[in-house]
């Protein structure tokens, strides 16, 4: 097998984890990111087994544990009286089910931990303060090149450069982006200041006209985790950063159960972000002769199936498997692309489904919805069984 020097633009989730799985087969790689500090914002994110068996392979299952929480379940309910629509199990039976287990963390401590171990294969793997503004490829390499005016060469590049991806607009020109109709309000409340016994420990979905959250417990279960989706006119940027008045949180939930009034009234009122949410249509090519991209800015995906980082994970350890399987680098790409289009497309459009799902305007369709659906077998069936380290690569 060809040992290569890859350069991956973006230090995000998917590049890191990206990056540990291609040193772990020998390749020499550089990350480029363009902050000035190696951080993730955002709040709270979940690994499913998919990712879990890949993540294991990079010894970093125990450190997930650590600063994590199994959930015992999912949980449907209505947005109001909080009845129970429809469960599926996760804890043991998801390990049970599918050889690993399901981690609620937070983002910053996955970031952390995926940070720590590339550097481990590599200490100076990151660059900071490198933005890139486009590639150049010929026959025997692919130039990065930085606002800066700095460059890098190597023999393959990464674009994981996220929803507003420099990497994939040169390979694809403009993704349009549409808006939804769709923001996401996001806090974290620290357990002590709610109730004892508040909530159970699993991922519960509240579904209603026009909306749904989901909320779940990061840190060992010292936080929880709020995401609340509100269908709006008002279009902001797609920035986790965004600050909105917490008054108007509050308006966006009015008549919704007392444990969701409970918890909007214990967040701390300056640090409500609100999120607009838009559509990508799946793409169907991502690669270059030496070029290919990952994550999101292969396949943006809507937070109603929780796969977008799971995704990314799962696009770092086939892309270092195609590269193993194929010598010829534009081969390589092509095995790797081919492998996870058809999938991550059908994350892409359920997860878009989903929204749809969530937000049926009466209990009446709701009932009807769920009643002709079982999401834990679909899921188990199709989505969590998948084994990146072991599928199939034709």
């Amino acid at each position: 097998m060809a040992k290569h020097k890859i350069l991956i633009a973006g230090a995000g989730l998917g590049g890191l984890a990206a990056a540990s799985f291609l040193m772990k087969e020998g390749h020499d790689v550089e990350v480029y990111e363009q902050a000035p500090k190696l951080e993730e914002v955002g709040a709270g994110i979940q690994i499913s087994a998919n990712a879990m068996h890949a993540l294991r392979s990079l010894g970093l299952e125990e450190a997930i544990t650590k600063v994590g929480v199994r959930p015992e379940a999912y949980e449907f309910r209505l947005h109001d009286t909080g009845e129970l629509i429809q469960r599926f199990a996760l804890s043991a039976e998801h390990e049970r089910l599918h050889g690993a287990p399901y981690t609620q963390l937070h983002r910053a401590d996955f970031h952390g931990i995926l940070a720590d171990r590339a550097r481990a294969f590599k200490p100076d793997v990151v660059q900071l303060n490198k933005r890139a503004t486009g590639f150049t490829e010929t026959a025997d390499g692919v130039t990065l090149n930085f606002a800066d005016g700095s460059s890098a060469k190597g023999d393959i590049l990464l674009g994981a450069d996220g929803l507003k991806s420099v990497v994939r607009k040169q390979i694809v020109g403009e993704v349009p982006a549409t808006y939804t109709g769709d923001a996401a309000w996001r806090i974290i409340v620290p357990v002590e200041r709610l109730p004892k016994d508040f909530l159970p420990q699993v991922m519960s979905v509240f579904m209603g006209p026009g909306g749904h959250i989901v909320c779940y417990y990061l840190r060992g279960g010292a936080l929880l985790n709020f995401v609340g989706i509100v269908e709006t006119d008002e279009v902001s940027d797609e920035s986790w950063t965004l600050k909105m008045p917490w008054e108007q949180l509050k308006a966006d939930y009015a008549g919704w159960h007392p444990a969701i009034q409970t918890i909007i009234d214990k967040a701390d009122k300056d640090k409500c972000y609100r999120w607009s949410l838009h559509n990508r249509l799946p793409i169907k090519n991502w690669s270059t002769e030496r070029t290919t991209l990952l994550g999101d800015s292969a396949h943006a995906t809507l937070p109603y199936l929780a796969q977008g980082a799971v995704m990314a994970i799962e696009d770092g350890a086939v892309l270092a498997r195609a590269l193993n399987m194929e010598s010829d680098i534009a081969a390589a790409l092509q095995l790797y692309q081919r492998n996870r289009i058809e999938r991550t497309s059908r994350i892409v459009l359920q997860s878009s489904d989903n929204r749809r799902l969530f937000h049926l305007h009466s209990e009446a369709a709701i009932r009807a919805e769920f009643a002709k659906r079982d999401e834990g077998k679909d899921r188990n069936k199709w989505l969590y069984s998948y084994n990146p380290l072991t599928v199939e690569l034709t």
